[in-house]
């Protein structure tokens, strides 16, 4: 039986921008009884800063208890409150990768979000004073007395406390599922007048679509680095492309959860997909919107014969997602235009199924940007390896939660 847990946790900066902390605790929800804080000092920042991270701090150490667990987060914070049950639009962009990075630390439908007035948040407010106050003396913020033995069991070398610092990202799980929990350490304070706390469960969103997204196994142009796009010679697996097929295919098949397979055009992605769909027993199907980036004149040059040839349109390209390669290319953003609507038709024909999408490095790295709200330029700097797996979660709720990003364990 999954316990149930109430967060409670506020932010504050004295300047809004200003010196800037936040704090959390975690409760039974049952008894009231405190099972973990977090608190931390984090320099400049504005009160709404400082509010999500205090949020995203105290669903760490709830997931740190209970992955399983239901979690009423209870704050002062109107927009929190508001943005992350989605009633309010999130339109500032420091917020949206903070709601983001939140919303993906427990799975959907195991959240739920009630507004209280200040004067019910006391404990989590004087948390995050401290931590301010501790950063203002230059000293890191440490709990006054640890908090009593209770709540729920751990798993083994599980730390069921947070301390100073925001830990970890919350990284994947095996089988694409939850993600898991972030790093555990220090104890906390003393137990304070249980409150009074009620429940409401969110709706239930229901499973998510999960995309798997498998890169094609190497070309006889991987290995030398050579920009292979959606109108060049369309090379086929090498022999070590085709093992690496063989490889994902096994590993697919061997989760069990792969319910459809679809792929890129391409001769090297339909042959990635044809290996794991005659494991699985499915059929592939073909969708153009998933093929890799036309890379114009540049197609089968490598990155150095492009900046000898092209030195003027290369820096362009690389300043600008906007800008297209020599010779009528297509420009990143047209790529992400197209992907974005191969992604949102996928998602509306096969909802809450998981989808093995086979295709190329700049479709992925597309859709991991997109799902994290990231920046253009965040496609130069992910590193995606032949055969690589990566997945993303879609809810009914319009959020996305990445679950992996370049595994190639299959391969070793």
């Amino acid at each position: 039986m999954p316990h149930r847990f109430v967060v409670e946790a506020d932010g504050g900066s004295r300047g809004n921008p200003g010196p800037a902390g936040y704090g959390a605790v975690v409760f039974d929800q049952e008894t009231g009884q405190p099972l973990a804080e977090a608190a931390e000092f984090i320099g400049t920042a504005t009160n709404n800063v400082a509010e999500y991270q205090g949020l995203i701090a105290g669903l760490r150490a709830a997931y740190a208890l209970d992955p399983a667990a239901h979690v009423l987060v209870r704050m002062d914070s109107k927009l929190v409150v508001e943005q992350m049950s989605g009633r309010w639009k999130i339109k500032h962009p420091d917020m949206r990768p903070l709601a983001t990075e939140a919303a993906a630390i427990f799975p959907a439908g195991q959240v739920s979000y009630a507004w209280v007035p200040r004067e019910q948040n006391k404990h989590a407010d004087r948390l995050a004073n401290e931590a301010m106050d501790a950063g203002g003396r230059g000293e890191p913020w440490r709990p006054a007395t640890a908090l009593p033995a209770a709540g729920p069991a751990s798993p083994p070398g599980t730390d069921t406390s947070i301390g100073t610092g925001t830990g970890a990202g919350v990284g994947p799980d095996a089988d694409f599922g939850a993600s898991a929990s972030a790093e555990a350490a220090g104890a906390t304070e003393v137990r304070p007048a249980a409150p009074t706390m009620g429940w409401s469960p969110a709706p239930d969103l229901g499973p998510p679509t999960t995309l798997v997204l498998l890169r094609h196994g190497e070309t006889a142009l991987t290995p030398q680095k050579r920009f292979s796009g959606s109108t060049g010679s369309d090379p086929e697996l090498s022999p070590v492309g085709l093992r690496q097929a063989e490889h994902a295919a096994a590993a697919l098949a061997a989760r069990g959860t792969v319910e459809a397979v679809v792929t890129s055009p391409l001769r090297r992605c339909r042959q990635t997909a044809r290996a794991v769909a005659d494991r699985l027993g499915l059929d592939v199907q073909v969708d153009a919107g998933l093929r890799e980036t036309d890379f114009g004149a540049w197609e089968g040059l490598t990155f150095a014969e492009v900046r000898e040839r092209y030195p003027a349109d290369l820096t362009t390209w690389l300043g600008s997602t906007k800008a297209a390669p020599t010779g009528g290319g297509e420009s990143f953003a047209a790529v992400a235009h197209r992907v974005a609507e191969a992604r949102d038709a996928l998602i509306g024909r096969h909802p809450g199924r998981t989808v093995l999408v086979v295709t190329h490095v700049t479709p992925i790295k597309t859709l991991v940007r997109l799902a994290l709200g990231a920046p253009p330029e965040s496609l130069f700097r992910m590193e995606l390896s032949a055969a690589s797996l990566s997945a993303v979660a879609y809810f009914g709720d319009g959020n996305a939660s990445l679950r992996l990003l370049n595994d190639t364990s299959h391969l070793r």
